[in-house]
């Protein structure tokens, strides 16, 4: 068995909403077992006998076929997760700045949005490994930053999913236990 670490793009907002309790007992029909949600935004510990893109198939299928959406996750190893953590130059949060991680299911496409991303005036970006990396938001400014409106497009919303490191740390803490 293999510990994961799956993140749900878009749900509880914008009109998608899930309870983690529905997606939890969704989740019993699937080849997975240990299942524990994190938070309501969409973060789910599990265990395995798949590899990534079976976890990954199998449950962007049972979103769409249980909750009727075009459903996305990026879906990580709880050892990847944690040298995500581990690499990101960021503190957690401090009184001026907010520290996420841009997650991807797709290279190229994280790549792109990196450099798009570099482009941007006083943008700070550190790619921490194929599918992730890490920025700086201004405490309360989040949503308005220009990273995070830049990383909010349409072309992006197959592939990538953003967390707070302070939710990446309960996530790696919690796969651990898996």
């Amino acid at each position: 068995m293999n510990s994961y670490a799956v993140f749900l793009r878009g749900i509880n907002v914008g009109g998608i909403n899930i309870k983690m309790a529905d997606l939890k007992n969704a989740l019993k029909s699937r080849p997975f077992s240990g299942v524990v949600t994190l938070l309501a935004s969409g973060n789910v510990v599990l265990a395995s006998e798949l590899d990534p893109a079976g976890v990954k198939k199998e449950f962007e299928a049972c979103l769409r076929e249980t909750f009727g959406y075009d459903a996305w996750v990026v879906v990580l190893t709880a050892g990847r997760v944690t040298a995500l953590v581990d690499a990101c130059p960021y503190p957690a949060d401090d009184a001026s700045t907010h520290t996420y991680l841009t997650l991807a299911s797709d290279e190229e496409v994280l790549s792109e949005l990196l450099e798009a991303g570099r482009a941007l005036d006083r943008a700070e970006l550190t790619r921490l490994g194929p599918e992730a990396l890490a920025w700086l938001a201004p405490a309360g400014g989040t949503l308005d930053s220009p990273f995070s409106k830049l990383s909010s497009k349409a072309k992006y919303k197959a592939a990538t999913t953003t967390r707070n490191l302070r939710t990446m740390i309960k996530v790696r803490d919690a796969a651990a236990g898996i």
